[in-house]
C-alpha cells in the first residue's frame, strides 16, 4: 500500500479511537434520559453531543482529511472521484466522513448554542403533558379519546390540548431554525436543509420532483377516498361534511386513517404486542429476545411518550423505548421499531466502526415500516392473530382498504411536513401558522379551524428534535414496497415470506450486512435489482 493511503488509512483509525467512546457514551446518555427524564442525564447527553460535533468542527483534522483525499485521488475541486487503488471500504470512510466534517465546520459558539437549545427544546417535548378540562392527560389518552368518543366538544378539546406544546416551543424551535440556518451559510449553503440533504447523499431538486409525482399520482386516489371518509365521518357526528374539522379524525395530525367501524383495531384489543412480535420475527428467522431484553417497553412517569429505537454500541447492544398498550396502535409501533432493530443487530460486525450503521435513514425506514404494515396483511392477521377463515373473510376487503388507506394519508401527511419545512428554512420569519394550514388544506384536504393563529407545526416533534428526516418516512414507504415486491418475488406471496426463515436469510445477506458500506441507492440494487422507484409503491395504492 502507497504511503499516503496509509497514512489516510491512519488518519480515520485515529479519528475512530476518538469518537467511538464518545459516541457509545452518547448513545447511553440519551437512553438514560428519555427512559428517567433526569435533569442530570439531559445535561450529560447535551455535553457529549457537543463534544461529537467539535470533534467534527476541528478545521486542522479537516483540513489534514481533505489533503490526504486529495493526494489520493478521492478528492478534486471539492468533488469526490473514484480511485480504483484506494480499497472501498477505506474510499467510503474517506467520503463520508469528509461530510460529516464539513457540515460542522461552523464557529465554535455556535456549535454550543444549537445543543444548548436543541436540548432545551427536547426537554419540554420529554417533560410535557396536555392539559384537558384541568387535569394532565398523556398522548395515548387523546390519542383514544379521537379514536372513540362521539362527543364533538371533548373531541375538540382533546385535539386543542394536542397542540399546546406547539407554544410552549415555538419561539424557542424558531431560534434553533435560525441559528441552524447560520451554521449552515459558514460552510457555504443556503440554508440548512438544503445542507442536511447533500451531505446525506440526497438532492434536493430529485426529491421534491419525486414528491411532486407522488402528489400528482395519490392525489386523485386521495381525493376519492377522502369524499368517501367524510361522509362517513359526517354521518357519524351528525354533520354536514363541509363542517368536519381536524378534530373530527382520530389522529391530531390526519396521520392515520379513523376507524370508522372498519378496521382490524379490534382483533388487536387486550393482544400482547410483544408476543406477536416475538411469534413473527422468530419465524421469519430474525431473533429478538436480546433486544426484548434490554429494551423498555411500558409507560413511566418521567419517560419520553414516543418510540424509537437504539443501537448503543454498534456491537448487537440494541434497544428500543415503547410505552406499550395492548392495542392496533403499538402492535404496529413494535413491529416497526423492531424492524429498526433487527436492521441494527445483523449489520457486518466486520465492518470498520464507522461503516457499521443503516445505509441511510430511508434505508432502516424501509424495513421499519415495511414489518409496521402487517397489521393490515391478512395473511399476517391470519397466521398470527389465527382469525379463522369465515371472519377472515369478513375482514378481508376492510384491512385492505385500511392498508390502502394509511398509505395515502400517510404519503399525503408526508407531503405537508417536507413542503413545510423547506419552506420553513427557506424563510422562518414567514407567516408559519398560515403556511401551515395552507399546505394541510393543499395536500390533506382538512379544513383549518376557523379563526385560529397558533403554532400548530411546532407541535410535531421531529421538526425540533429530527430535522431534516420526515421526507425519509416516505422514501422509506417506497423501498418497503419495493422490498415487499422483491420478497414475494423470491420466496412466494403474502402466506410464505411472513412465517419463513428464508426471509430472515434473505435480508440479512442483501440489505442488513452491508451497512454503511454503500450508498442507499447502490444498496436498493444490491437487494432488489433496480434503484429505488415509486412503481411498486404506486402498485400498491392501487391494489
Amino acid at each position: 500500500m502507497c504511503p499516503v493511503i496509509q497514512a489516510l488509512e491512519s488518519f480515520i483509525e485515529a479519528h475512530t479511537r476518538q469518537v467511538e467512546p464518545l459516541i457509545i457514551a452518547q448513545s447511553e446518555a440519551y437512553w438514560r434520559f428519555t427512559t428517567t427524564g433526569r435533569k442530570e442525564d439531559e445535561e450529560e447527553y447535551a455535553r457529549l453531543t457537543a463534544a461529537l460535533r467539535k470533534v467534527y468542527a476541528d478545521r486542522q483534522a479537516f483540513a489534514r482529511l481533505r489533503q490526504l483525499m486529495e493526494a489520493v485521488g478521492l478528492l478534486k475541486d471539492g468533488a469526490f472521484t473514484p480511485n480504483p487503488e484506494v480499497p472501498p471500504l477505506l474510499a467510503r470512510q474517506a467520503r463520508l466522513l469528509y461530510d460529516d466534517f464539513r457540515g460542522l465546520q461552523i464557529d465554535l459558539s455556535l456549535i454550543d448554542a444549537i445543543t444548548d437549545l436543541e436540548k432545551a427544546v427536547e426537554g419540554v417535548f420529554n417533560a410535557f403533558r396536555a392539559t384537558l378540562r384541568g387535569r394532565p392527560v398523556t398522548d395515548n389518552q387523546i390519542r383514544q379519546i379521537l379514536r372513540t368518543s362521539t362527543d364533538p366538544v371533548l373531541r375538540r378539546e382533546a385535539w386543542e390540548a394536542s397542540k399546546q406544546i406547539g407554544a410552549q416551543v415555538a419561539e424557542r424551535l424558531l431560534r434553533l431554525v435560525d441559528l441552524r440556518n447560520e451554521g449552515a451559510r459558514q460552510v457555504g449553503f443556503d440554508n440548512f436543509y438544503t445542507m442536511s440533504l447533500t451531505l446525506a447523499e440526497q438532492d434536493e431538486g430529485e426529491l421534491f420532483r419525486l414528491l411532486d409525482q407522488l402528489d400528482q399520482l395519490t392525489r386523485p386516489l386521495f381525493a376519492a377516498y377522502k369524499a368517501e371518509l367524510d361522509a362517513e365521518l359526517a354521518h357519524r357526528f351528525g354533520v354536514d361534511p363541509r363542517e368536519l374539522r381536524p378534530w373530527h379524525y382520530s389522529d391530531p395530525f390526519f396521520q392515520e386513517p379513523p376507524e370508522v367501524g372498519d378496521g382490524v383495531a379490534r382483533f388487536f384489543e387486550g393482544r400482547d404486542p410483544v408476543a406477536l412480535s416475538r411469534a413473527f420475527y422468530s419465524a421469519i428467522g430474525l431473533e429478538i429476545e436480546d433486544i426484548l431484553a434490554r429494551s423498555d417497553l411500558y409507560e413511566r412517569e418521567g419517560k419520553q411518550q414516543h418510540a424509537y429505537c437504539v443501537h448503543i454500541d454498534r456491537k448487537g447492544d440494541v434497544r428500543i423505548l415503547a410505552n406499550l398498550q395492548p392495542d392496533a396502535y403499538w402492535a404496529e409501533t413494535m413491529l416497526h421499531e423492531l424492524g429498526h432493530a433487527v436492521y441494527d443487530k445483523y449489520i457486518d460486525r466486520d465492518l470498520p466502526f464507522l461503516l457499521r450503521t443503516p445505509a441511510h435513514i430511508l434505508s432502516t425506514e424501509a424495513i421499519a415500516v415495511l414489518m409496521g404494515r402487517l397489521i393490515h396483511h391478512p395473511a399476517w392477521l391470519r397466521h398470527y392473530l389465527h382469525l379463522d377463515e369465515e371472519t377472515l373473510q369478513g375482514t378481508l376487503p376492510q384491512a385492505l382498504r385500511r392498508n390502502r388507506a394509511k398509505l395515502l394519508i400517510f404519503t399525503r401527511w408526508a407531503l405537508v411536513m417536507a413542503h413545510f419545512e423547506r419552506a420553513l428554512y427557506q424563510n422562518p420569519h414567514q407567516d408559519l401558522n398560515r403556511l401551515w394550514w395552507d399546505l394541510v388544506e393543499e395536500f390533506q384536504m382538512v379544513r383549518r379551524p376557523e379563526g385560529r393563529d397558533a403554532p400548530d407545526w411546532a407541535a410535531k416533534i421531529h421538526f425540533s428534535v429530527a430535522p431534516v428526516y420526515y421526507h425519509n418516512y416516505l422514501l422509506g414507504e417506497l423501498a418497503a414496497s419495493q422490498l415487499l415486491m422483491t420478497l414475494r418475488a423470491r420466496i412466494g406471496e403474502d402466506e410464505a415470506w411472513i412465517a419463513s426463515p428464508e426471509t430472515g436469510r434473505f435480508l440479512i445477506q442483501r440489505y442488513f450486512r452491508p451497512g454503511r458500506s454503500v450508498d442507499w441507492n447502490t444498496l436498493m440494487v444490491f437487494a432488489t435489482g433496480y434503484p429505488l422507484s415509486p412503481e411498486p409503491f404506486a402498485r400498491d395504492l392501487q391494489a
